[in-house]
């Protein structure tokens, strides 16, 4: 069957959320990849954890708070300004190069983003990007209220679009919303961007492990959920091949 929307992911997946180190690094010098890094993971769990303790916070907050946990436990401080400035680069994230390019060229389907972001997060982030003109919809959690990989989310696209999963190819570089995505009964790519011989060898070629390291060991690798995506791929720029081939 056709596709008739693709919709992504946007941190991690269309945008590098990894970019926000430079400007860690330049608020902290030394410590802007650990920061980077835990800043993440805790971002993440805070998403998870809010959605269980059923005390939902938009994703500007949980972003916010996340970043403090983060300077707290390594002895920094910040005033209000500086976390302004750190967190702003989350209106501005690095697109992948091959985004653009591979969303010009499914122009002809829906496109779409469905993210944990806040509405006005992501309202600033498409723009800055100029992927504005290419998307027909951008999505938040924040209209449920609870954050992917709960189900409540992925209905969001169903409600918008006025598609079935099994009309949708859902795309997303993290392995906790492909498992949530496929679980929910969405067509899913799976980006993998660091393979796992890559990340072998990552452990080995070194007595310490680097915080990047440890980050792509807990977040770029399948989880063992019992839920594997339809596709495998290795870059954005694979999956016009894959819609082009479900078109009768």
């Amino acid at each position: 069957m056709p596709f008739k929307a693709v919709v992504f992911d946007a941190y991690g997946t269309l945008y590098d959320i990894q970019s926000v180190a430079a400007v860690t690094e330049r608020a902290f010098p030394g410590h802007g990849d650990i920061i980077t890094q835990i800043w993440r993971i805790k971002q993440l769990e805070y998403t998870w954890l809010r959605s269980l303790m059923q005390r939902y916070e938009d994703f500007a907050v949980v972003t916010r708070q996340s970043l403090i946990y983060t300077l707290r436990v390594l002895g920094l401080q910040a005033d209000a300004a500086t976390l302004d400035r750190i967190i702003a680069k989350y209106l501005d994230l690095d697109p992948y190069p091959d985004a653009r390019t591979a969303l010009a060229a499914m122009k002809d389907h829906q496109l779409a983003i469905l993210s944990n972001g806040s509405p006005a997060m992501l309202d600033g982030l498409v723009k800055a990007s100029g992927f504005d003109t290419l998307l027909d919809a951008v999505l938040s959690v924040d209209a449920h209220g609870i954050f992917k990989p709960s189900p409540q989310a992925y209905t969001l696209i169903e409600e918008t679009l006025g598609l079935s999963p099994r009309d949708v190819l859902f795309v997303s570089s993290n392995p906790w919303d492909a498992c949530g995505a496929k679980a929910f009964g969405l067509n899913v790519a799976w980006i993998e961007r660091v393979t796992p011989e890559a990340m072998a060898a990552a452990c080995v070629t070194t007595d310490l492990v680097a915080p990047l390291t440890l980050f792509k060991a807990l977040r770029t690798q399948m989880d063992e959920l019992g839920f594997a995506p339809d596709y495998r791929i290795a870059a954005l720029s694979e999956l016009p091949e894959i819609v082009a081939s479900h078109e009768p």
